[in-house]
């Protein structure tokens, strides 16, 4: 009994990526507004029943896509604290996985822009927003608690402008590869971060 429901878990688990993946594609190559659970269904080798039965609409899928490209975007973080090394580590991070952008994050980039004139992705895309920018407003306000990043800093500003650059640096990689060099980008802008956020250390005593 156990082997049969771990099984049908599986099996679940793999046609579900396998339609997410699929709906990537059709994002990617041909926008949301042709994205329907019968493309998805077909371009994924399943029935639109049976993306159905995952989803239940389009609306739910599109919101079940933009969480699946979003997460584990930058990889090992889950285990450090919150605070400046962990916000310069997701800016790191995040601009050199740009370098490699696969279809799903591709989707992402490209419906995150599109949500700004398209009604059923707004909501989804201010609440994706609005969950990363709580995330780094929480690293900058622990920054500050523990005295690495300076009192003056305003964590909802720092979250505003940092989403903004990495969204935007991500949307220029898409558009023009070649004028976009992650590799600088990812030393320069954390480091930039650093010295913009961090609290300077006291000189040392000299005699």
């Amino acid at each position: 009994m156990t082997t049969a429901r771990r099984t049908q878990k599986e099996r679940r688990e793999q046609a579900e990526t396998a339609l997410l993946g699929a709906a990537a594609e059709l994002v990617v190559e041909q926008g949301v507004r042709s994205l329907t659970l019968a493309r998805v269904g077909e371009r994924a080798g399943y029935s639109r029943g049976l993306v159905t039965h995952h989803f239940g609409s389009k609306q739910a899928l599109l919101e079940r896509l933009a969480l699946a490209t979003q997460t584990g975007f930058v990889p090992g973080l889950d285990g450090l604290p919150p605070g400046l090394d962990r916000l310069l580590r997701l800016i790191e991070g995040y601009l050199g996985a740009l370098g490699e952008v696969g279809v799903l994050n591709r989707a992402f980039l490209l419906l995150w822009a599109e949500a700004t004139t398209a009604p059923e992705l707004a909501p989804i895309f201010r609440q994706r927003d609005e969950a990363f920018r709580a995330d780094l407003r929480e690293d900058v306000a622990a920054g500050i608690a523990d005295g690495t990043i300076r009192p003056d800093v305003a964590p909802d500003e720092v979250a505003i402008a940092v989403v903004g650059q990495l969204r935007g640096v991500g949307l220029q990689r898409l558009l023009d590869p070649r004028a976009v060099d992650t590799e600088r980008l990812r030393r320069s802008v954390t480091e930039h971060w650093r010295r913009a956020l961090a609290r300077s250390r006291p000189a040392p005593l000299t005699r």
